[in-house]
Parts: C-alpha cells; structure tokens; sequence
C-alpha cells in the first residue's frame, strides 16, 4: 500500500479562503518599488517631458530640500505633471489612471475624509472584488498603505493618479455633497419691518443693524455659495422699479437666479458693504471695494463695484477663483500646430508677445497659464497689474494706483531696474507704457501683455494708433495671439444634428460634413442648456521679415489683416469651425462670438 505524504496545510485551505488570499496585494505583482532619482529623471528626459539642464536643475533643489522629492520639484518648474505620474507608474509596474470624480468608491471615502485624502495625496476609486483600488500620488509611500487598510479593513491595490485630478475630484464631491437650499427657506422669517428703510438723521446706524439680520445674512451667504458651485464669474444684483433681481454670468451669458422682494435691496447691498468695508451711507456715488470668503474650504477674492440707477444702487461681485486659472496650456483649446508655436514665443528670450480679445475672454489665464509653463525657479518674472487678481508662487506682482501715481509707465520703468528675465504688463493702455514695454524688449527682456482689439492684426495698428513709432513695433514685436471663449457642448447630453440647408452649404465651404455637427439636448448637469463649460479660439500672427518690412509702412487695419491671411493665419471663426468639425462647441457659438473677416 503506497504511503500518503504528510500534509504541507495548503490544501487545507478551501475555495473561499483561497480567493480571499487571491485578492490581497503582493510585491510579485508589480507592486510599488520606490523609485529612484536618477531612474525617474532618465525617463523623462528620454521622453521629451525636460531637459537635461532642467534635471540637473531639479536635482540640485532636491538635494537641499528636506521634504520635497524629485516629482514635487519637477511640477513647480512647470513640468506637466501627468508625463511625471506616467513614468512613475512605469517605474512601479503599476497602472496610470485618470480620475473620474463621478466613480468613487464611497464608503472608503467617507471613512478617509476629503482632508485626509487631499492632504496624503490619495483616492479611492473602486472595489475589485475585496481589494480597494487606490489612486496615489506617491505609490512607494507604503506607510499611508499600510494605515489606509488598517482603517478600512480591505486590502488595497495602489494605481498612480495625478495630484490636481485628485483636487478636482473632491472638490466636486464637496459640491455634489453640500445640499440644494431652497430661497424660500432662506428668507423665511424676513418681513417687510427687518428690512424697512427708516429716514432718520441716523440712517446708516439703521442700514448696519438690519444688515447685520440673520436673514440677510444668509441670504447673501446663498448667493455666494450657489454663484460657486454653479460655475458662475459674476454675480448681478439689479433693482428694477418693484423688482429685484438677481443673475449669474454663467460660461460668458447671463442667467437669472433669483428675485427677492424689493425691499430687500437695501439691506442686501448694505451687507456688501460691510463685508466690502466700503460707506454703506453713500449711495449717491460709485464704489469699489474688495471681500474675501471661505467657500468649500478654498479661498476666494470677490471684486465689488456699486452703480447709482435711476433704481438704486446696482452691485456687482466679480468671483476671483484661482481655480479657474490653474489651467495648463495644454487644456486650453489650441490646436497641436498653435500650441507649439504659442510655446516657442513665450520661450523667446526677448521681444514682446500680445494677447488680445474683449474683456472677460480669457487674455489673463492664457498670460498666467504661460507664465506657470516657465521655469520660475531659474528665472526672474515680474508682473505690472490693475489689479492682482490672483497670486502667483515664484512671481513678482506689482499692483496699479493711478490715484498716487503709480501707473504702469511708472512700475515698469521701476521693474526694469530689478534685473528681470521676464516681465507681464497687464494692459498696454498709452503710448508712454508701450514705448516702454518696447524699449524693454529690444534691451533683451521678454515682455507679454495684452490689448483690447477684435483680431490679431488690430493689435499692430492699435498700437500705431495710440502714438507708438511703427519701426519700433516692427521691431519688437514677435507675436500677438487673439482670443475668444465659446461654451463648449455639454459632454453628457451632446447628440448629432442635421443642420438647416443654409447652414450645410456655408460648413461644406469648410470642409465639415452634416454629420460633423454636434450639439446638446439639455440635461441637468448643464441646466438644460445643452453647454457645459467654455474653451478658447484662438487666432495667432506670428511676425515675419516681411510683416515687418509692411509694418514700418503703417498699413491700414484692412489691408494689414489681408496681408496676414495670405502669409497663413488662421482665424477666429475658421478655428471655431474646426472645434465645431471636433464636436466641441455648435456653429451658433462660433458665429456669435466671431465675425466675418477678409
């Protein structure tokens, strides 16, 4: 009789407890190995993503950094962060996610927090079977692993994840978790006395008490709060006859909120006021003041400006979110072929490149979104601003006061006396700041600043127009990008539509075919809508020796923009028919915020 092998205890082990093994993590499965300087850096330098001159840069910092890791380093020199997680993902042998705010795997989440989370650079995304797939932006931290499965009693598999994904992610949570407030609640218990304009010889002792009312205080904290969370830039606050009304500026178009009772309309802008620091007695003149709030734990700047009406005073707050302009160049909208030439004009060690466009179409984040991609650390950038909106790490920021003399012509002459590499002029609004900024440029610094003209070519002729020399703007010069916001189709509702007779024949001209267009049938998620968001078109004139030559010769505006199209640039609206041809935006945007050209 054969003799039966001692057991070894393996097959002991039943089905259940053998896929409940299986699920665990183990370093032969291409776990986390940390890696190393030199291995991260090598790849991204073969990659394209930095050269070598960065890298050596970035190590030296590393190396007398007590708490910051190559990575880190990296993405403050503007390197693109998701080529740095990419490689490091490759490095572990783990996989590179994207983060979908709306897949999350929420009991781990509510157990982590959003602090926690956000603070260690992780985020839960899933469940496989009874492993936790986990987002990390540091996967060989095997510390904040270990105590992520203490705390929620799983097995966790790491994947890699990119820290502003991860932002983004529990910032929408946060939103989608704070609940809908109803305006009637808000203003229950307001009756018509709390609010009652009493005419007194202390009138302005009467408007701060009834300011100071808990109703009006929350209601102006919804106002806040709810012009956030729906995206909005601007908040209206309009007294019409025996109508108050409320609107948003929501992706470049105004939406009516609400409409309060009338006689609310004191009380409301006198807590402004307050919250502005501004005179809540004066009422008979313009003011501007500044207030800043907590919403959904980030902090926000709100730009107040009040109008006498023949209705009373209008209010207006301008949202200064630094969210809207932590935006890459990469996300922008432009085109593969503009964007890299946009990039080589912002490398240039000298000249002057203009951004142009309308109030409220974007010039500024393109400026800031350029400055990021910098190396800061390397280089000496300084900006002349009316006002700073929005603080930048690593840059100088020098603010207006025309009312002391402190205007542009003034601080840049100051700056330029700062040794810089790089300056930013907000807006070249005279001939004494333009002859400035030009003679900065031809002395060897890179200038950017912008104007408010329709195109690119306007941008040469303006500056012909308000005094400059034209043989200096033929020689300073090298690029002016022009600008303009389209809300783009709502991603979630987007479907295809056949357009009119008359619409197809115009596309074809184009080169875009009926099925080629897109727009959205309307859905919650874009108030019915059918436009979630807003992108850029973009129309770039990149000086050559021959503009040049026609410039000194100051062309009119007409025959300068048909010379321009005939060298290859590309419009506004032919750049909006390509998006339209993308199924980002509709031709009703294009032909709104664009016009026919030569």
């Amino acid at each position: 009789m054969e003799a039966i092998p001692p057991s070894t205890g393996d097959e002991l082990l039943d089905d259940r407890t053998a896929e409940s093994l299986s699920d665990l993590w183990m370093p032969d499965m291409g776990g986390p190995a940390e890696p190393t300087a030199s291995d991260l850096g090598q790849l991204l330098l073969d990659r394209g993503h930095l050269t070598a001159e960065q890298l050596t840069s970035a190590q030296t910092v590393v190396g007398k950094s007590l708490d910051k890791g190559l990575p880190d380093i990296l993405c403050e020199m503007g390197i693109e962060e998701i080529g740095i997680q990419q490689a490091i993902a490759e490095i572990n042998r783990l996989d590179f996610v994207q983060i979908d705010p709306n897949q999350v795997e929420l009991r781990s989440m509510e157990i982590l927090g959003h602090d926690f989370c956000g603070e260690n650079g992780v985020f839960p995304l899933r469940m496989a079977g009874t492993r936790l797939i986990l987002g990390m932006t540091h996967p060989e931290n095997l510390m904040i692993i270990d105590e992520i499965r203490h705390k929620l009693g799983v097995a966790v598999k790491p994947v890699v994840v990119c820290r502003g994904s991860i932002a983004k992610a529990i910032e929408q949570l946060k939103e989608d978790d704070d609940p809908d407030v109803a305006v009637v609640d808000i203003i229950a218990g307001i009756e018509e006395d709390d609010v009652e304009i009493v005419k007194t010889k202390h009138e302005e002792l009467n408007l701060d008490k009834m300011a100071g009312e808990s109703p009006v205080i929350r209601l102006v904290n919804y106002l806040i709060f709810n012009a956030v969370k729906e995206g909005a830039s601007d908040i209206h606050i309009e007294p019409q006859g025996n109508n108050l009304q409320i609107r948003y500026r929501i992706d470049g178009l105004m939406v009516v909120s609400m409409n309060p009772p009338h006689h609310m309309h004191a009380a409301i802008v006198s807590r402004l006021k307050i919250m502005a620091n501004l005179d809540i007695s004066e009422r008979r003149l313009p003011q501007d003041g500044r207030i800043r709030a907590m919403v959904h734990g980030r902090k926000l700047d709100l730009r107040m400006s009040t109008l006498p009406t023949a209705n009373g005073e209008k209010c207006v707050l301008r949202i200064l979110d630094t969210r809207s302009i932590q935006v890459q160049l990469n996300d922008l909208g432009m085109g593969e072929d503009m964007l890299l030439m946009w990039k080589r004009q912002i490398q240039q060690s000298h000249g002057i490149v203009l951004v142009a466009g309308p109030t409220g179409s974007g010039k500024t984040t393109t400026l800031y979104a350029s400055l990021a991609q910098m190396e800061r650390t390397k280089l000496n950038i300084s900006t002349v601003e009316d006002p700073v909106e929005y603080d930048l790490a690593g840059i100088n920021q020098c603010q207006m006061f025309d009312k002391i003399g402190m205007t542009f012509a003034v601080a840049l002459r100051a700056l330029l006396r700062q040794d810089p590499d790089v300056v930013m002029v907000g807006e070249i609004r005279d001939v004494e700041t333009g002859r400035i900024a030009i003679q900065a440029s031809l002395t060897g610094h890179l200038v950017l600043s912008t104007l408010h003209t329709n195109d690119a070519p306007s941008s040469i002729t303006r500056l012909i127009n308000i005094g400059v020399e034209p043989y200096l703007i033929g020689a300073a010069v090298n690029a002016c990008l022009a600008q303009r916001l389209v809300r783009r189709v709502c991603e979630n509702c987007k479907e295809q539509v056949v357009p009119e007779k008359m619409v197809a024949e115009h596309l074809a001209m184009h080169g875009i075919g009926d099925h080629q267009i897109w727009q959205g049938g309307g859905c919650d998620r874009c108030r019915n809508t059918g436009y979630a968001g807003r992108l850029g078109l973009y129309e770039m004139l990149i000086l050559d020796d021959f503009l040049r030559d026609k410039v000194t010769a100051n062309p009119s505006v007409t025959e300068f923009r048909r010379m321009c199209v005939e060298r290859g640039m590309a419009t506004l609206r032919l750049d909006g028919f390509n998006k339209v041809a993308a199924g980002l935006t509709s031709v009703d945007e294009v032909l709104r915020v664009t016009e026919i050209t030569i």
